[in-house]
């Protein structure tokens, strides 16, 4: 059961804010729109946390190591961890101006993805340096090509 719980959990948190941070920043430089990058971040929450949760739950039953409540734990773990993470990203965007609300949503991912990076690490006896250096790198890289391709959606769409 273990090991269900932290593979709902390390999924979620990961994808949740890899996917949330993207769609927020890509958002935000193609539209400068609040109501847009709310609406992004609402179908996150709904159709993306759905699509990892089922998407865990084929992976595991392909496996074909797992009982069928390891399985499902990992899918619903998966599902509420996406969907109430992703939520969160709501707060910042609610409270502040939407360019104000990307950075604290930046500092938000980056901090979540840096602890549970060092969680981990230190769990396999790991460099957590190292361990965090690399999965920042890839939520950086995320968050650079979203917002690139937006800029270029507000540059030839507009």
């Amino acid at each position: 059961m273990k090991k269900s719980l932290q593979t709902g959990i390390s999924f979620g948190l990961t994808s949740g804010t890899i996917t949330t941070l993207g769609l927020m920043v890509g958002l935000h430089s193609g539209t400068h729109s609040k109501m847009v990058v709310l609406g992004g971040i609402l179908t996150i929450a709904i159709a993306d946390s759905f699509s990892d949760a089922l998407g865990i739950h084929i992976s595991e039953e392909s496996e074909s190591t797992h009982t069928t409540l390891q399985i499902w734990i990992s899918t619903f773990t998966t599902f509420f961890t996406k969907m109430l993470f992703a939520l969160t990203f709501i707060i910042p965007v609610l409270l502040f101006d939407l360019s104000f609300a990307i950075i604290v949503s930046l500092g938000w991912g980056f901090m979540t993805i840096t602890l549970l990076s060092y969680l981990i690490a230190k769990s396999q006896n790991n460099n957590p340096v190292k361990v965090i250096f690399e999965h920042l790198l890839i939520v950086a890289v995320v968050v650079s090509l979203t917002h690139y391709t937006g800029d270029l959606i507000f540059k030839f769409i507009k």
